[in-house]
C-alpha cells in the first residue's frame, strides 16, 4: 500500500501520545494524525478534543483507529507504557514496558511494511532495541528520541547561565537517556564562540557539575511535582517529525541501533549520538570530537546499556 507522507499514528493515548498527538496538529505537521491505544475510549476521546480545537486553527483529521491505520502511514509514534510505580525497580518497569513495545511491534508489522517509527516509551534506548529487533527494520528507520530532550534542557540551562537565547546555543548530551548520559562540554558553542571562550570574555563562573545534574535529573523533578512529564518530550518528538516530514537533513541528538565496525564498543547497542535526519529517517550519523573524559563516560554508558540490555534476556 502507498504511504500518505501526511498521516502519522501514535500508538498510546495516554498524557505523552496525547500531548504529542496535539503538538503535531499545532505545528502542521500531519493532515492526518491517528490515536490507537488498547484503552479505545480514551483514545477516542482524546482525538475528540484535539479534533475539536482544529476549528480554531487548521483543518487536520484527528480519530481514532486501530493497528490497521499503520498501513499507509508515513510515521508511526510509540508512546504506549505504564510509568514507574512505587517500589519497583528500573529493571522491572523495562520488562514490563519491553514486554508492551515487542507486542506494539508484532502488530505494527502486520500491516506496515517500511515505516519510519519514533520510539517515546521508556527506558527509550532499550525500547528502540526491541522495537527494531522485533520488527526486522532498517535501524535507520527505527528511532529513539533518545536524549534529544536531554539536550534541549541542557541548552536551556546554558542559554540561562549565559543569558544568552537558547536559539544560539549549541550543545549535546549523548549516551542513554538516562543516568550515564554525557553532557559534551568541550563541544558547547554560544554565537560560534566556544563556552570557555565566552565565559572568559564576560568573566561568568559556570557550574558544569551543577548543570549537567539539573539537565539529567529535571525529567524526576517533573514528575515528583506533578506526576508526569509531557510537554518537553511532545515537543523534542515533534522536532524528530519535523526534520523527517519536511527532509531537513537536521543534525539531531537521537537513539538508534549502532550498526557497523565505525562504533566500535558502542556496536550493537542503541544509545544516542548525533544524526543526520531527513525524509529516509537516519541518513547517516555524525562522529563529534569529544575530550578525553567524554569518550570515556561515553563507553560507560554504552556499556551500562549492554548490560542493562543482557539483564533482560534472561
Amino acid at each position: 500500500m502507498a504511504k500518505n507522507k501526511n498521516k502519522i499514528v501514535v500508538i498510546g493515548a495516554g498524557n505523552v501520545g496525547e500531548t504529542i498527538a496535539y503538538v503535531l496538529m499545532i505545528r502542521e505537521l500531519a493532515n492526518e494524525i491517528v490515536l490507537c491505544d488498547i484503552n479505545e475510549k480514551r483514545a477516542r476521546g482524546s482525538a475528540l478534543d484535539i479534533a475539536h480545537s482544529t476549528a480554531f486553527f487548521e483543518q487536520v483529521t484527528v480519530k481514532q483507529g486501530g493497528y490497521e491505520e499503520c498501513a499507509d502511514a508515513n510515521i508511526i509514534i510509540v508512546a504506549a507504557g505504564v510509568g514507574r510505580k512505587p517500589g519497583q525497580t528500573r529493571l522491572e518497569l523495562a520488562k514490563v514496558n519491553m514486554s508492551i513495545a515487542t507486542d506494539v511491534a508484532k502488530n505494527i508489522k502486520k500491516y506496515a511494511d517500511d515505516p519510519i517509527i519514533i520510539v517515546v516509551s521508556n527506558p527509550v534506548d532499550i525500547l528502540t532495541m526491541a522495537i527494531q529487533k522485533e520488527t526486522g527494520y532498517n535501524p535507520n528507520r527505527v528511532i529513539g528520541t533518545g536524549t534529544s530532550l536531554d539536550t534541549a534542557r541542557l541548552r536551556y540551562l546554558v542559554g540561562r547561565e549565559c543569558g544568552v537565547n537558547i536559539k544560539d546555543v549549541i550543545a549535546y548530551v549523548l549516551g542513554e537517556h538516562g543516568d550515564s548520559q554525557v553532557a559534551l562540554w568541550s563541544r558547547v558553542r554560544l554565537g560560534g564562540v566556544s563556552l570557555q571562550g565566552f565565559t572568559e570574555q564576560f568573566n561568568l563562573d559556570i557550574d558544569h557539575d551543577a548543570i549537567s545534574k539539573e539537565a539529567r535529573d529535571s525529567g524526576a523533578e517533573i514528575i515528583a511535582a506533578k506526576g508526569a512529564t509531557y510537554n518537553g518530550i511532545a515537543m523534542a518528538t515533534s522536532r524528530i517529525v519535523e526534520a523527517i516530514v519536511r527532509n531537513e537533513n537536521a543534525v539531531l541528538a537521537v537513539s538508534h541501533l549502532l550498526v557497523g565496525k565505525k562504533y566500535g564498543s558502542w556496536e550493537g547497542i542503541a544509545m544516542s549520538v548525533p544524526c543526520i535526519i531527513n525524509e529516509n529517517g537516519i541518513q547517516k550519523s555524525v562522529y563529534i570530537n569529544m575530550d578525553d573524559d567524554e569518550k570515556e563516560g561515553m563507553d560507560k554508558s554504552a556499556q551500562t546499556m549492554r548490560d542493562f540490555w543482557n539483564s533482560l534476556q534472561d
